[in-house]
């Protein structure tokens, strides 16, 4: 059975890849097209900089560490997003290091701007990966250190009187995986981040709340549940997310722990709260006290949860191999290539309703890139290969 996954997964990714291939570029300008219909066809020309991160980071990592893709127009790929990001993405401040646009005209001209550090973090990522086939290194880590850790006002969002600060899950989930991406195979550069690691684990822990029974999305700083609907909002793909994160840091580090910490609280946890036992798949939003969340997608089935569920489950069963961890993934599996897969025209659909049917048909989007599908599918292709040759020898 895990010989056919292989195979279905291997399949699909080179389908996937094939798909961003054939229609993303832009050879005019350089960089990407991000808003690609279900058929490949463009249906928006502006450029989202993160996605372009996102692109060319995947592109970078299959270059360099799959044999199939190691393409020569995989590469230039690669190198265009780069000189397309280097060239538009970032914008100079009279205080120093500017921040990068959010969304780009075809040509580069800056649209605008989040009060984020996300299209940031994936510049980095980008020029990291890049950098270590190229040679050619350019990083901002230590302006978004700044930024989360510091002072955030360069971001450009006011700290207003009514408005709590708060640990919002997703920005040492953000900083541990690049961490991760910049100290690979670097024992300097891991050194040299190891503080900000622990800071980032410290942080993601704080977010297991009611006893240690559910994972909130946001909390204090200091690791407290905030009151009303931002406080009781549950995300359980950005959970799951959270959990291979740790589960890798802690695997790296050999801490047993917080090996036991990742699966039992963010990935078991989440599953069994978000998954929808009537329609199957998983929630996008559910609220801790079971009000209706405000969010009107909440209800709604998201790639990207998905994918990421599949190398939590995945990766943890290939650790512990426990047969329940294994039942998980398949039960998410089948799930998943039987509801995004889109045999006809490649490439998966992100936005179902919560009954599974779709909703809508674009393959690439504002928020949906060539990054989460193809990252959940070379990462499982690499646990399920070490895990059949195991069972081989």
């Amino acid at each position: 059975k895990e010989k056919e996954e292989e195979q279905r997964i291997r399949t699909e990714l080179d389908r996937v890849v094939d798909f961003w291939l054939k229609y993303s570029h832009d050879k005019e300008h350089g960089g990407f097209f991000n808003c690609l219909g279900k058929d490949g066809k463009v249906y928006d020309e502006l450029k989202y900089v993160w996605l372009q991160g996102r692109q060319v980071w995947m592109y970078s990592r299959l270059y360099r560490t799959v044999e199939r893709f190691h393409r020569p127009e995989i590469l230039e790929a690669a190198k265009s997003g780069a000189a397309f990001l280097q060239k538009f993405a970032r914008v100079q401040a009279s205080s120093g290091p500017g921040k990068c646009a959010f969304c780009l005209t075809r040509d580069g001209r800056t649209v605008k701007f989040q009060r984020t550090i996300f299209s940031e973090c994936f510049y980095v990522m980008a020029m990291d990966e890049l950098s270590r086939i190229t040679q050619d290194k350019e990083i901002m880590m230590d302006r978004l250190i700044f930024w989360v850790q510091t002072d955030s006002s360069d971001l450009g969002r006011p700290q207003l009187p009514g408005d709590l600060p708060i640990n919002s899950m997703a920005v040492p989930m953000m900083l541990l995986c690049l961490v991760d991406q910049l100290t690979e195979g670097r024992t300097d550069v891991a050194e040299k981040y190891k503080d900000l690691s622990g800071w980032c684990v410290e942080r993601i822990l704080q977010h297991i709340q009611r006893d240690g029974k559910a994972i909130l999305e946001n909390v204090t700083l200091n690791g407290k549940e905030l009151p009303g609907c931002q406080g009781r909002l549950q995300n359980p793909g950005h959970a799951l997310e959270a959990g291979w994160f740790l589960l890798q840091y802690a695997l790296k580090k050999g801490d047993v722990q917080l090996q036991k910490t990742a699966v039992d609280k963010f990935m078991e946890i989440p599953f069994h709260t978000g998954w929808d036992k009537q329609h199957g798949g998983l929630f996008y939003f559910l609220d801790v006290d079971g009000h209706c969340p405000t969010q009107l997608e909440w209800n709604m089935k998201l790639w990207w949860p998905h994918c990421e569920a599949l190398i939590a489950y995945l990766m943890a069963y290939s650790h512990s191999r426990e047969p329940v961890l294994l039942d998980r993934f398949k039960q998410i599996y089948d799930y998943t290539f039987t509801h995004f897969a889109d045999e006809e025209h490649g490439e998966w659909f992100g936005y179902l309703s919560r009954q599974g049917e779709l909703v809508l048909d674009f393959k690439g989007g504002p928020f949906k890139g060539f990054f989460h599908v193809p990252r959940c599918l070379y990462t499982c292709e690499k646990l399920l290969d070490g895990l059949l040759e195991r069972q081989d020898s």
